[in-house]
This record gives structure tokens, sequence and C-alpha cells, in this order.
């Protein structure tokens, strides 16, 4: 089946009250992880992946791979987004490249500073028009959630205000909005775990009431398994303790509001441990097809826990049938 855009699938999340995971991806292994999940447990799905975050020698290479293998699952919901475009132009380049959702982060300047609320409201905007022409979904981003995208870069937590949400849904007509509400990006969280203090869950009813019609995003939401660390640092990783969202964070998230739950460090760990587990038990083995796809089934588990975990198991009927096609 085509594409869906993002505001497709969380207009039937809502009227479900459920959660749609969105789940990163940097290469075809990890994302064919997160197709056989949805199709397993009938879920619709969003596969998100940053710009320039994966090993290929472009991004049009690996986002023309990336529409070929979701056009092979056409019995599961799909939409591909783009997960935190930094500026006008990436944006335009994924909405040309057959993306249908972009997320436009105009939260952080050129310098990965908290910009100016005006300046985030102009280049949103300008990314909405242009998507809007072409039927394609935007989210925004208010506030500034804390931690690494890439790995390199730690920016503070900003967390966003309910009246700013208001203003800034009416000036720009995102589709979604990513709030950020005290969760962190990245392998590496939390040195302790999280509690009331860190995460302001209740900032997600206050900042819905604002904004009613248009969907809440949570980002940094992966809770950093422990058996999964444990299991790298015993097959030669040096992962640190830190602690994620707890599962009932996320869960109790949905409840309140949020719609698109994006994770990437859980099933990025799990694939990692699967990866590490496979050369340990095999020493001599140097061929990718074998420890590779060690790692796509101990990603795709995970997955299927996630999915089940944020109530899309089980949806995929209801939005083929219910949700209009692009």
């Amino acid at each position: 089946m085509p594409l869906l855009t993002t505001r497709h699938l969380l207009d039937a999340a809502a009227a479900g009250s459920y959660g749609v995971g969105a789940f990163n991806v940097a290469d075809l292994v990890q994302t064919q992880a997160v197709l056989d999940a949805a199709r397993a447990t009938r879920s619709p799905v969003i596969i998100e992946t940053l710009a320039g975050g994966h090993p290929y020698s472009s991004d049009e290479f690996f986002w023309t791979m990336l529409l070929r293998a979701i056009d092979t699952y056409d019995d599961i919901p799909v939409a591909l987004h783009l997960d935190h475009g930094p500026d006008f132009d990436t944006c335009a380049r994924a909405v040309d490249a057959g993306f249908t959702s972009v997320m436009i982060d105009g939260s952080l300047d050129s310098a990965g500073r908290p910009a100016a609320f005006e300046d985030n409201v102009a280049v949103t905007a300008r990314v909405v028009a242009y998507a809007r022409e072409r039927g394609v979904s935007v989210e925004g981003e208010l506030g500034t959630i804390g931690g690494s995208k890439d790995g390199a870069s730690h920016a503070q937590i900003v967390l966003a205000d309910p009246d700013q949400a208001a203003e800034f849904v009416a000036a720009t007509g995102v589709d979604a909005l990513a709030v950020a509400i005290g969760t962190s990006h990245g392998a590496y969280k939390f040195t302790s775990p999280p509690d009331g203090s860190v995460l302001h869950m209740d900032l997600i009813e206050r900042i819905a009431a604002k904004v009613p019609g248009v969907h809440l995003v949570m980002h940094g939401s992966s809770g950093l398994p422990a058996d999964l660390r444990e299991t790298i640092n015993a097959h030669g990783g040096r992962l640190p303790e830190s602690w994620g969202v707890p599962d009932e964070e996320k869960g109790r998230a949905a409840g309140l509001g949020i719609r698109k739950i994006n994770q990437g460090m859980d099933h990025y760990m799990a694939f990692t441990a699967g990866l590490r587990v496979a050369l340990a038990e095999d020493p001599m083995s140097v061929d990718p097809a074998v420890y590779l796809g060690e790692a796509r089934e101990w990603s795709q588990r995970l997955l299927e826990e996630r999915m089940a975990l944020f109530g899309q198991a089980g949806r995929a009927e209801d939005v083929l049938t219910h949700v209009p096609r692009v």
C-alpha cells in the first residue's frame, strides 16, 4: 500500500487512545527489524532516520533503499519520517525524496544553543508551507530535549511552555509537536532513576489542553535496559550505568496524550548486544550475513515488546480500514 503520513497514523492513534512508536534506523538491517516487528504484531509504525545518521555514502542512496524496503511490506501501515531536520534545505530534500513526514528542529540555532522563539517559528512555518503543498506532515519542537542525537554534541534541557505551545502551533500550523518534558537523547541519559523532579509528565496534559488537534511527541524515551547493557559489557563493551525513561512512564505518557513515541537507543542496544554475542560465540566468523542476522533478531524481539507497550500492536487493520491514503 502507499506510504501514509504521520498525521494519518497519529489521527488513528488519537481515536484509539494509544501511542505509535517512531523507530530510528541507521541501516537496512535495522529497517527490516522494525518492519518485521510491525508485521508480527500487526502494528502501524513510523520509520525515521537522521540526515547523515547512517554508514552509506549519501542520504539519497540510503533514502532510496528505505523506500524500496518499505514497498515490500504492503500489508502494514508505514510512515517514513525525517527526524530532527536541522534546516529548511534538509527537510525539503527529504520531502522531495519521498518522505511522508519531516521534523524541523528549530529549537536550536546553528551553534547548538536554544534558538529564539521567533526564529523557531519562522523556519518551522516555512517548512510547513513547503511540505503541505506536497501532502507531507510536519513535526516541530518546542523547548529543548536534552542529550545527544548524534553521539557528539550535548544539548541542555529547556522545558516546553504550555502558553508558548499554543502560540507556536497557531503561528506554524504543525501536525505534531515535540515537547521537552525532561527526557533526554542518547545512550547516557540519567545518572539515577528519573522521578517527578526530572520527568515533568504534568506538562503533557497542560500542553495537550492548549493545542487540541495537534499530536504531541515524546523524544528521548528509550529505557536503556540494564540486561542489554550487561550483555554488551560482558562481551567487550564499556557502557556506564545509566537510566532511561521507565516503561511505565512511556505507557502513562500515551494515556496523557503523547501519540508519537521516539525510540532509538533501546533497539540499537539490542542490535549491538546480539552482534557482540554472535561474534563472541564464533570468534572465527567474518561473515556479516551471520552476525548481522543475529543482531536483527535481537532488535526485532525488543521492538515487538515496545509496540505492545505503546498500544499500537493489533491496530494495523484499524488504520488500513479507516485512514485515508496519500
